[in-house]
């Protein structure tokens, strides 16, 4: 088992990750009967591509020794309706102010394109990603 969730009421789960005890919890959107005070579902499905992404980049960074501690990465969702579902995730990277040779950004924006999250998720969905280079 990876998580274990609960469903406290209210439209809100308590899900624990099994290995690490660590928790999150969500909550509705304030459009669709929550509150809004903690990730939606569908908050975490747009944060987990971007952490997909940008944990991708670092396995090839490390791996062709590049050094991208620092990345920030932005998460933008936008939700379509009838039926309601994610439309589109915008993914926003922007990279540290490192000496990034040409061959290295090929590397990373190429790992960019091979997240498992990313291959998972339906073709209907719009992923737009943007890695901005520091100048």
């Amino acid at each position: 088992m990876t998580v274990e969730m609960i469903y406290e009421g209210g439209f809100r789960t308590t899900a624990t990750h099994v290995r690490s005890g660590t928790q999150i919890k969500t909550d509705a959107p304030v459009d669709n009967k929550g509150k809004g005070e903690y990730f939606s579902p569908t908050d975490l499905v747009a944060a987990g591509l971007g952490a997909c992404i940008i944990t991708t980049m670092g396995m090839a960074a490390d791996t062709s020794g590049i050094d991208m501690d620092g990345a920030k990465v932005n998460v933008n969702k936008i939700m379509a309706s009838d039926p309601r579902r994610i439309a589109r995730i915008e993914i926003d990277i922007y990279m540290p102010n490192k000496p990034f040779t040409h061959k290295d950004k090929v590397i990373l924006e190429r790992a960019s394109k091979h997240c498992p999250v990313a291959r998972s998720l339906s073709e209907s969905l719009e992923e737009v990603v943007t890695v901005h280079w520091a100048s």
